[in-house]
């Protein structure tokens, strides 16, 4: 066996940090009681995400997911936690009374993708000298794909005036 430079043994123990980091945060966000903790778990496992895109040299895509990810769907979500529990005077518990059967099925699962992950034979492509940098695709952004992007924004700024008028309506 052949012995590991010493970058590549501080990235194997990283990328295992991060894994078991959003191991433990995705079981996070489907045992705990508090729906806002659940919420602070999908955040830090869309955080890992991220990581692991950094890791894997798509910084791009790393800083779109902590910006839209954790910037905007995980606060947008914690706001309104925040609000329905002000609105309502109540606050909610998250229950589940399947665990068991849910457990068994989320076993079977993993043991079907590790039972047959040997045997995929993974497809590699030719390494290529284009490479998308942040100028390529913003100019695809603001060109080809124009219309979705624009749709995006509209959609977004409504929910963001609706969660200003909830949020400023006042109690009858």
């Amino acid at each position: 066996m052949t012995q590991l430079p010493p970058w590549a043994l501080v990235q194997q123990i990283t990328f295992y940090v991060i894994a078991v980091t959003m191991i433990i945060g995705a079981i996070c966000v489907v045992t705990l009681k508090n729906i806002f903790h659940c919420t602070l778990s999908l955040a830090l496992v869309a955080m890992g995400a991220a990581g692991l895109y950094f890791m894997l040299d798509a910084e791009f895509l790393a800083v779109v997911q902590v910006l839209v990810y954790v910037g905007a769907v995980v606060t947008l979500i914690a706001f309104v936690v925040m609000l329905t529990q002000r609105v309502s005077g109540k606050e909610f518990k998250q229950s589940n009374e399947q665990k068991a059967l849910s457990f068994f099925v989320s076993f079977v699962i993993l043991g079907l993708f590790l039972w047959k992950l040997p045997n995929v034979a993974w497809k590699t492509s030719a390494p290529t000298n284009q490479l998308a940098d942040i100028q390529t695709i913003g100019n695809a952004l603001l060109t080809n794909y124009i219309f979705p992007f624009e749709i995006i924004s509209v959609i977004l700024l409504v929910a963001l005036i609706g969660a200003i008028v909830l949020a400023r309506r006042e109690h009858k």
